[in-house]
C-alpha cells in the first residue's frame, strides 16, 4: 500500500503535541503583574495533588514542576484530554527581583507566587547638599 506523506501536517501534528493548543494548552498557564512592590504570578494546575507540586529556584530562574498521575490502564477511557505525567515551566526573572524572599501558595489550583522587588531596585531619596550648605532630597 502506497501512503502519502505532508510534511506541514506531521509539523503541525508536533507542534500541537509540544506546544499546545488554545482548547488543550501543554504547559502551564499563567498570569503574571505587579502590584507595589512585588511581582504577583498565578499558575493554573488544576487537579493537581499539592504533594506533587515543586518549586526550585537557581539563581534568577524559577521552575516549576508538577506531575499528574498517568491513567489507570484497566478502565475504558472515553475521552482522555488532560495532559498526564510531568510537566514544568521556568520563570526567567530580572536582577531586580528579591528571589531570596520568594512566598508561594496553592489553592484552589492556583499556584501564586509573590515575588519581592529587591531593595536595591526601589526608588530612593538621595539627599544633595548644595554649595550653599542647604540640604535637599531628590527622588532616584
Amino acid at each position: 500500500m502506497l501512503m502519502r506523506t505532508d510534511p506541514f501536517r506531521d509539523l503541525d501534528r508536533w507542534t500541537q503535541q509540544v506546544l499546545g493548543t488554545a482548547a488543550r494548552p501543554a504547559a502551564m498557564p499563567m498570569d503574571a503583574w505587579r502590584d507595589g512592590d512585588e511581582f504577583l504570578v498565578e499558575l493554573d494546575l488544576p487537579g493537581i495533588d499539592p504533594d506533587s507540586v515543586d518549586l526550585d529556584v537557581e539563581r534568577n530562574v524559577v521552575t516549576v514542576r508538577a506531575s499528574r498521575p498517568e491513567l489507570d490502564s484497566d478502565r475504558s477511557m472515553i475521552a482522555a484530554e488532560r495532559p498526564r505525567g510531568v510537566f514544568s515551566r521556568q520563570l526567567f526573572l530580572g536582577e531586580s527581583l528579591d528571589t531570596d524572599r520568594i512566598r508561594a501558595d496553592y489553592r484552589d489550583g492556583v499556584l501564586r507566587l509573590a515575588i519581592p522587588v529587591a531593595e536595591q531596585a526601589k526608588p530612593r531619596k538621595i539627599e544633595i547638599t548644595h554649595h550653599n550648605g542647604e540640604r535637599q532630597a531628590i527622588n532616584a
